[in-house]
């Protein structure tokens, strides 16, 4: 059947361009019954050399140095938003008034008034958008939310995440430019708490309702580090761990942790619900897997259970292989690029959308307060 062609300007060519760019080139491979399909029309970068390179690994038709000029054009019908944190908020709004649709990676921006800003330019102009926080898109997570759903778990008591790396423990490691931006306050907004909390917070919330209230406590270990645009010593205003307890609308308890600081851990992401009936957990090193505990069994065949959620009756695995084959991190990005595509024929927007990524920036805003003022903190989410 002839395709709609949705014509992608990606701006920002780093990590997550990267992803952003395997995801749409791999849509009509795998997703080939979409009504649409994208075309790379344009990749915006400031240094000419480095995007025109990457127009030409991942097939982009042209490229631009300027974002201003991307969104100007008339052959782009959609803005993915892959730069540094403290640029989402101003291309976003620019797109949406220019009536482009709107694709940004998370955090949805660097705090809760850039992010308010960015869902009234959207809702205002109507136009479609999207936030990438993939990791709902991995298939046993999306199983996970399938079991809770069913009613299999009853009431859910605990809810509890981490999420863990190590690559900060280096006091002589600069802040700030291009490859440590996540370390410049300014440009990030945050540290752990914008960067890996909210892919954990977002989860949660998609699985188990809203967190209404945060008590928390962060740390920056090294509290100056050399800047890297200045070359001058100058103060660390990101965290680098954060632990905060909360209560969700549901009534259950949780408990996040996140650090750099975690000697040994890459991207150690884990999360662990406890409910009346039944538990699950799952753990990113093990992507393909979510494990699974059932008490209504039989006393002498009860314990964890490992489904491998490969299965062409699990979330999105019909798209792909035989069962007993896995899929990885990518495809999560493959999965929402096609969503985002589906959600033009329904008339659905994609989730997470601005509104409800609005949300979990809600609750980082209220973890950072509570941290800085050793207080409860009422979030003030509106999902049940």
């Amino acid at each position: 059947m002839s395709k709609k062609k949705l014509r992608i300007g990606l701006i920002g060519c780093g990590f997550m361009g990267r992803t952003h760019s395997n995801g749409y080139n791999r849509v009509p491979n795998f997703f080939p019954d979409l009504e649409y399909q994208p075309v790379l029309q344009a990749v915006c970068s400031r240094r000419e050399e480095k995007v025109k390179a990457f127009a030409e690994q991942w097939g982009f038709a042209s490229y631009e140095t300027d974002w201003r000029t991307l969104i100007a054009r008339d052959d782009i019908d959609a803005v993915d938003i892959c730069t540094p944190n403290h640029l989402h908020a101003e291309i976003a709004i620019a797109a949406a008034e220019a009536g482009k649709m709107v694709l940004t990676e998370k955090p949805l921006a660097r705090n809760l008034e850039e992010s308010k800003k960015m869902v009234d330019a959207v809702e205002k102009a109507g136009v479609a958008n999207t936030v990438w926080y993939n990791y709902r898109r991995l298939p046993a997570v999306t199983l996970a939310k399938k079991i809770i759903a069913s009613g299999k778990l009853g009431k859910i008591f605990h809810y509890r995440a981490n999420f863990l790396q190590d690559w900060t423990i280096n006091a002589d490691l600069p802040q700030g430019g291009d490859a440590a931006w996540r370390m410049d306050v300014d440009v990030a907004g945050s540290g752990v708490t914008g960067d890996l909390l909210a892919h954990c917070i977002d989860t949660a919330m998609w699985l188990n309702g809203g967190i209404t209230e945060v008590s928390a406590m962060t740390e920056t270990f090294v509290k100056e580090r050399v800047h890297n645009e200045t070359g001058k010593l100058q103060p660390v205003g990101i965290d680098d761990a954060c632990i905060f307890h909360c209560r969700f609308s549901n009534g259950a308890l949780g408990l996040f942790e996140s650090t750099r600081y975690a000697r040994g851990h890459k991207a150690l992401y884990t999360f662990e619900i406890n409910g009346e009936h039944a538990s699950i957990r799952w753990d990113l090193h093990d992507l393909n897997r979510l494990e699974y505990f059932d008490n209504g069994v039989d006393s002498d065949v009860k314990g964890w259970s490992s489904i491998h959620v490969t299965n062409g009756d699990h979330p999105y695995m019909d798209k792909w292989w035989v069962p007993g084959l896995g899929i990885g991190y990518e495809h999560s990005f493959v999965h929402q690029a096609a969503d985002f595509l589906k959600s033009l024929e329904t008339g659905e927007s994609c989730q997470p959308d601005f509104k409800n990524a609005y949300e979990t920036q809600k609750v980082c805003e209220a973890v950072i307060e509570s941290a800085k003022s050793r207080s409860w903190k009422a979030t003030e989410v509106t999902i049940d």
